[in-house]
C-alpha cells in the first residue's frame, strides 16, 4: 500500500482560510522563539496554545492519535535522554519545545496544501534570484519532484518484495535495494528527459539567469501595399 503524503485534510475552519504564507511564517517564528526561552513558565502555555490551534482544525480523534502516537513516541526518547544526562528541568524544557513545535507544525500540515507550500516556498526563493545561484522555479520543480518520489518509492518497494516472495527469493536488504535503485534511477532519468524535452525553464528564463534580460521577439513584417504585389507579381 502506497503511503499518503500529504496530511491535508479539507476544512472551513480559521486555519483552513488561513493564508498559506502567513501559517509557515508564524511557524518559522515559534520555531526560533521555542529555542531562545528556556523557562517552563513560558512553553507550557506556548504548547497549551499550540494544541488548541491543533484541536481547532476538528481532526476526528482516531486519526489525530494516529499522527501523533508515532512523533511523540520517537520525540519521548530526546526528554528521556536529557533526564538521565542532564537534569530533569532541563528535560521539561526540551520536552515542551518538541510538544509545540509538533502541534504547531502538525496543525499547519494539516490546514494546507503541499501545492500552497511550494508556491510559498518558490516565492520565498525569487529574491535570491538575483544572486545569480538560486532559480526559484527550479527549486520549487526539485522539492515537488522529491516528495512525489517518495510513495513512488515505498510503491516499487513493495512490488518487488511481492514479486520476489512469489519467486521463493529470501528477503535480503541487497536483494530488495539494488533493484530498488536501479528502478529509481531509471525513472529519474526518464523524468530530467521528459522536463528537457519540454525545454523547461523557458528559454527566456535561462537567458535571465545568465543575467542577461529577456530577449524580445522579433518585430512583425507588416504586410505589403496591394499595389505593389502586382507590380512584383507582374514584374
Amino acid at each position: 500500500m502506497t503511503p499518503r503524503l500529504s496530511l491535508y485534510l479539507p476544512g472551513d475552519t480559521p486555519l483552513h482560510r488561513a493564508r498559506a504564507d502567513w501559517k509557515l511564517s508564524v511557524l518559522l517564528l515559534a520555531g526560533i522563539g521555542v529555542f531562545l526561552v528556556r523557562s517552563p513558565a513560558v512553553l507550557g502555555p506556548c504548547a497549551g496554545l499550540a494544541a488548541v490551534a491543533l484541536l481547532s482544525v476538528r481532526t476526528p480523534p482516531r486519526q489525530l492519535a494516529r499522527h501523533l502516537t508515532g512523533p511523540f513516541v520517537v520525540l519521548a526518547l530526546v526528554p528521556a535522554a536529557a533526564a538521565v544526562f542532564q537534569s530533569a528541568a532541563t528535560a521539561v524544557t526540551v520536552g515542551l519545545r518538541l510538544c509545540t513545535l509538533l502541534l504547531a507544525a502538525l496543525a499547519v500540515t494539516l490546514t494546507t496544501r503541499t501545492s500552497d507550500i511550494l508556491d510559498v516556498l518558490e516565492r520565498a526563493l525569487r529574491p535570491l534570484e538575483r544572486t545569480r545561484l538560486v532559480n526559484a522555479a527550479a527549486v520549487g520543480l526539485a522539492v515537488s519532484l522529491a516528495l512525489r518520489f517518495i510513495p513512488e518509492a515505498f510503491h516499487r518497494f513493495h512490488d518487488i518484495r511481492e514479486a520476489q516472495a512469489a519467486r521463493g527469493l529470501s528477503g535480503s536488504p541487497v536483494a530488495l535495494l539494488v533493484p530498488l535503485a536501479v528502478r529509481m534511477l531509471k525513472s529519474a532519468e526518464d523524468i530530467a528527459a521528459a522536463v528537457d524535452a519540454r525545454c523547461y525553464p523557458p528559454p527566456a528564463a535561462r537567458h535571465t539567469e545568465r543575467g542577461g534580460a529577456a530577449a524580445a521577439p522579433p518585430p512583425a513584417r507588416s504586410p505589403a501595399p496591394a499595389g505593389r504585389k502586382d507590380e512584383e507579381a507582374t514584374g
